[in-house]
């Protein structure tokens, strides 16, 4: 009989984080059984897979990101976000005994969620690192559950996490990493590149209508940057979701843009004060992120997973911040402390125009310096690991399923670390 695993994430990260893995599990084992949960927004990364969800699920105004803003949190209750959550949890209870195994992504909603499910859990803390503060304080809530019997393993998404949490004792937790870098792989998409130029790839994010401020802020710094010395040499390229595509025609307009049907934005060229007109232009694709970051210089990031997923294969990363509710500027400065030197963030309010003529010249002076593009190579490197991630907590997944009888899995949860399948060299 097959098995059965069920996944449960709260946030667009975590199901993000959770596919990849079910596509490894699907490449190693595609029999094993897969069902999901998610807590947050309607699951499109599960969907996309067709992976079946097992509760109710609802965007709510917040978007999820009432860590961001409190405040938000009293928009969502209005929204019925309790009632929600408590059909959730229901639905997972109900469904548990039918599983296996439990998978958990996030952080103390989603342990929570599994820990109440009953059974044996494996857990990936992704939005939850030592490096904001050097030092992850997990609080009594967390602590508890991953510490607990049904507990089995703890991911972590970079090497210090992992090795932080090992010092305060908690023998189960080992490296995972990001894993969609797995799939981070270029497809040969033609960028129409100038091999002698620099390239800037704009990530406004994902979700609307935020992606849409977040974009024509890109289009005013590009404009500003092109009057700038050497501004003219660089080429601009917008990884944007399909949803953000369609607008483009609304979008140009109001910005006093042009666009064409391919996705090419331009601006009317202009005098810069010299005999030469200068004229802004992106090339936008809605299918070619991997090409993009790989090709790139520098981004110009407005997101959470991408910009990670930037600096981890060593691009830097100049960041402006918007009006959110995601990429606020207490959200840059925080993808500051995470990605460290990689990561720039210039204005500590949403981008005004003065804010967006410092970012400018930051880009000129960015793409210019070897050195730093150098640093940042090693820094991606360092900071957020190897890539690998979504195969080694598949094949930890597989090992529960296959190699031990959960009941003795459960009850050996705390034999020193080293004595799992994937411990050796991960970290």
């Amino acid at each position: 009989m097959p098995k059965r695993i069920l996944f449960i994430s709260n946030g667009h990260g975590e199901d993000n984080h959770s596919s990849h893995i079910i596509r490894s599990l699907w490449e190693l084992r595609p029999d094993v059984e897969i069902a999901a949960m998610p807590i947050v927004g309607q699951g499109e990364a599960y969907r996309r897979l067709n992976v079946p969800i097992i509760g109710p699920t609802q965007t709510m105004p917040s978007g999820g990101f009432t860590y961001m803003n409190r405040l938000l949190l009293l928009g969502d209750i209005r929204a019925g976000i309790i009632g929600l959550t408590w059909e959730q949890l229901r639905a997972v209870q109900r469904y548990a005994p039918t599983c296996d195994l439990i998978h958990a992504t996030g952080d103390q909603v989603g342990q929570a969620f599994a820990y109440l499910s009953g059974k044996p859990f494996v857990s990936f803390i992704s939005p939850l690192s030592s490096l904001y503060e050097n030092h992850l304080h997990l609080g009594p809530i967390i602590s508890r559950l991953l510490k607990s019997r049904r507990c089995l393993t703890v991911f972590t998404r970079d090497p210090a996490t992992a090795a932080d949490l090992q010092q305060q004792g908690l023998t189960k937790v080992q490296f995972g990493g990001i894993p969609s870098l797995d799939r981070l792989t270029p497809t040969g998409k033609d960028l129409q590149l100038k091999l002698d130029a620099p390239m800037v790839a704009l990530l406004p994010g994902s979700r609307l209508p935020e992606a849409v401020r977040n974009f024509r802020l890109q289009l005013q710094l590009v404009q500003q940057v092109t009057q700038l010395p050497a501004g003219d040499r660089i080429q601009f390229r917008a990884a944007l979701v399909p949803a953000l595509m369609q607008q483009l025609p609304e979008l140009a307009a109001s910005e006093g843009w042009q666009v064409d049907t391919n996705g090419r934005l331009w601006y009317p060229a202009f005098n810069n004060g010299t005999d030469t007109p200068v004229a802004a232009e992106v090339l936008c694709y809605s299918d070619a992120f991997n090409d993009i970051l790989h090709q790139t210089t520098l981004v110009i990031g407005m997101a959470g997973l991408a910009v990670d997923q930037a600096v981890a294969i060593g691009k830097p990363v100049l960041q402006i911040p918007g009006e959110g509710p995601q990429f606020t500027y207490r959200f840059a400065e925080a993808q500051n402390r995470l990605l460290g030197l990689s990561a720039q963030t210039i204005g500590t309010r949403p981008a005004t125009p003065e804010i967006l003529q410092e970012a400018a010249q930051r880009v000129i002076e960015t793409v210019q310096d070897r050195d730093y593009l150098a640093a940042c190579v090693e820094n991606g490197r360092q900071r957020l690991g190897a890539p690998g991630a979504s195969y080694r907590i598949a094949r930890q997944l597989l090992h529960y399923l296959d190699e031990l009888p959960l009941e003795q899995a459960v009850a050996d949860v705390d034999l020193p670390h080293g004595k799992g399948p994937l411990n050796e060299k991960t970290q």
